[in-house]
């Protein structure tokens, strides 16, 4: 396939818009594409969702082939691993043929299994609440202590802004009480009848934080509790799991400030743990009456602090779990008699348990050298059962309780994979590529036994590298549509994000972030000298921040790919955080710099911004995507990049842009219209590489 076998491609009006900072005049002939109530703006990106739709028409059958292979694999009526609270067992269940989850409840019976128990009540039927609407999300699911009432929020465009409704469970009915524009993020008080929230800002920044009595019908009589102007700081707000007090975090990309009022006595003023210090990260979990505090404070990894909660301050903090140079600590939960840390050492997630009462610690041993296990669902605080999830690249999603006393774990639901899935026909590893600055960086991978190493085989390889958020190697049953055809999947894990502790994070960021770049293009490398894949079998895969990556890597080196999936890609940068009166702007100046005040910085963004950096040479086939509604990375980054990179690239390898008119940057929300993109993805990377 190429645009030349295909109906002529549209071309976007060159209108070109001068832009300048610093001295330092760009040129964007597609600045205009940024309004979305132009018609012409709309009537080019419906010519471009036709264009692809014509491009790809002869994989419609493969596409079906592929989404049916994707629908036998799956379990479609199913039940999550149910979670004891207080009375009662929570679930959700899915139903073969609906888009969306059914949240549920049973009564807890003593000694009977929670199937055992007594009948079902629904909750919540999303199904029934999306009807009508072509996107549906929820952004709070929140049942009160009591357990007598439901606070439910749904954002049904895209754009993030979500209507907050209240549900009596007894009965069913919702109340009057209807709150507009909220935002992620919500608590109750133990009264039962006051319910925190709260609001974004015009940037869809969440910068407050609301307070509802029950009984009021709008949101006309709530108090305003907290507000932060600071804009570089994202507000929430959440109940303890010892529920004794109510949070509230303010954070930035570098500094964090916490406050916290009784649970029980929710008019009460707030009060603040330590006062914001810049650079100073910080999170609290409150046990009984003290906190336990995650900090970043004189140490780069993280250590563990402890200080009572009638002075929480930072003179009071004493040590509980020092600082280590090969272990980042990423988080803690605190329980009645143990603590829990989630750490990360050689590049791999772990969780380690501390008891309270004599400070002894073990971690939990796992069967596997590549694995990624975290925190489970662990509502109650007395409690001597840790629920845990664990995965790898050939072990589906595995949720386990842990007996911290016994040190034994219970196996409690695995996600089930239909169609005869043998993980012993697989290989999980872990290959380590030399960067450019002699850095070792992991890549995990996963193959087919019988898959030679000759450089015969195609490879799909990702990366994301942003925000220190480490994309662990896990399971997805979605991938072993290519898999089972030969393919190599490998994750590149890259600095920028927070693998390897702190020191990969910080490496890769600010004017460190062409790291990102060329780590991903060593580990490409190491992959090909290692006879994993070839240059023209090897395929690359990222969104968001991971498309700015994409676009980067791309302009860096096109002979190196044979194709590349760039989803709602983050690939205008340097417009985008030179204007901040566009949303989370000024919150990404930690993360990238300020390029509007630093010369130096603004020079630095320009020489990788992949729209920025196009340039007329061949580039590999493209499939690009974008949300309308999208209040993360605007449509129209993807739009102009697209339309830039037709104009003035000189090959006519695939080149699509399929923008969802009616969702934002998650992409479609159910989950029937997610795996048909998925096998939309894949027929065009077959189709591509001529499979």
């Amino acid at each position: 396939m190429s645009e030349s076998t295909i109906a002529a491609a549209p071309r976007a009006a060159a209108r070109p818009t001068t832009l300048t900072a610093h001295g330092d005049e760009r040129t964007d002939p597609y600045f205009w594409l940024r309004d979305r109530d132009d018609p012409e703006v709309t009537a080019y990106l419906d010519a471009e969702n036709e264009y692809t739709k014509a491009a790809l028409a002869h994989t419609e059958t493969l596409q079906t082939q592929l989404y049916d292979e994707i629908v036998a694999r799956i379990l479609e009526t199913d039940l999550s691993a149910p979670v004891r609270k207080g009375d009662w067992w929570y679930y959700s269940r899915t139903v073969e043929g609906m888009q969306y989850a059914i949240s549920c409840r049973k009564p807890a019976v003593e000694g009977a299994a929670p199937d055992e128990a007594g009948d079902e009540q629904v909750l919540l039927d999303q199904n029934v609440e999306a009807a009508g609407h072509d996107f549906f999300v929820l952004g709070v699911f929140d049942v009160s202590p009591d357990h007598s009432l439901l606070a439910y929020a749904a954002d049904t465009t895209g754009g993030e802004k979500y209507t907050l409704k209240f549900r009596d469970l007894s009965t069913g009915d919702d109340l009057a009480d209807v709150i507009e524009g909220v935002h992620e993020g919500s608590a109750w008080s133990t009264d039962n009848r006051t319910f925190f929230y709260t609001r974004p800002d015009d940037t869809m920044r969440p910068y407050q934080v609301w307070r509802h009595t029950l009984g009021t019908a709008g949101d006309g009589d709530d108090v305003l509790v907290f507000q932060d102007d600071d804009e570089h700081f994202f507000v929430g707000v959440g109940l303890e799991r010892d529920e004794r007090i109510i949070t509230i975090h303010a954070g930035s990309k570098i500094t964090d400030e916490c406050w916290f009022l009784p649970a029980d006595d929710p008019t009460a003023g707030a009060s603040v743990v330590q006062p914001r210090i810049e650079g100073v990260e910080y999170s609290v979990e409150h046990h009984l009456d003290r906190f336990f505090i995650t900090t970043n404070h004189h140490a780069v990894n993280s250590r563990l602090m402890s200080a009572p909660d009638t002075s929480p301050g930072i003179d009071n903090w004493v040590e509980v779990v020092p600082h280590r140079d090969d272990v980042k600590l990423g988080g803690v939960d605190a329980f009645r008699d143990y603590l829990v840390l989630y750490e990360r050492a050689d590049a791999l997630r772990r969780i380690r348990i501390m008891g309270l009462a004599d400070g002894d610690t073990h971690t939990i041993e796992e069967p596997e050298p590549v694995y990624t296990a975290g925190a489970g669902a662990n509502p109650e605080f007395d409690t001597g059962v840790l629920r845990y999830s664990y995965t790898s690249l050939v072990t589906p999603l595995s949720v386990y309780d842990y007996d911290v006393a016994a040190r034994t774990r219970t196996l409690v639901k695995q996600q089930p994979v239909l169609g005869g899935y043998d993980p012993a026909q697989l290989v999980s590893e872990r290959v380590w590529a030399t960067a450019a600055d002699g850095e070792q960086v992991p890549v995990s991978l996963v193959r087919r036994q019988d898959v030679a190493l000759d450089g015969g085989a195609p490879c799909v390889l990702y990366g994301y590298g942003s925000y220190e958020a480490s994309i662990d190697p896990a399971f997805s049953s979605l991938r072993l549509n290519l898999v089972d055809r030969g393919f190599v999947f490998a994750i590149a894990h890259i600095r920028g994000g927070g693998e390897r502790g702190r020191r990969w994070y910080d490496d890769g960021k600010l004017l460190h972030k062409r790291n990102t770049f060329t780590d991903f293009i060593a580990c490409a490398e190491h992959l090909i000298a290692e006879g994993y894949t070839a240059a023209d079998r090897l395929v690359i895969r990222g969104g968001s921040a991971g498309g700015l990556l994409m676009g980067a890597v791309a302009n860096l080196r096109p002979d190196l790919f044979k194709a590349v999936i760039a989803q709602v890609p983050f690939v205008d940068c340097l417009t985008t955080i030179l204007d901040e009166t566009l949303p989370l702007t000024v919150v990404e100046w930690d993360e990238w710099g300020n390029p509007k005040e630093d010369p130096e910085v603004y020079a630095y963004m320009k020489s990788y911004s992949p729209y920025d950096n196009v340039d007329a040479k061949d580039y590999p086939a493209m499939l690009v995507t974008a949300g309308l509604n999208d209040p993360r990375v605007s449509y129209w980054e993807p739009a102009k990049w697209v339309a830039k990179l037709r104009a003035t690239r000189t090959n006519d390898a695939p080149l699509l842009l399929k923008t969802e008119m009616g969702a934002g940057h998650q992409g479609p929300s159910g989950r029937y219209d997610s795996w048909r993109e998925e096998a939309m993805v894949q027929a065009f990377i077959l189709d591509v590489l001529g499979r």
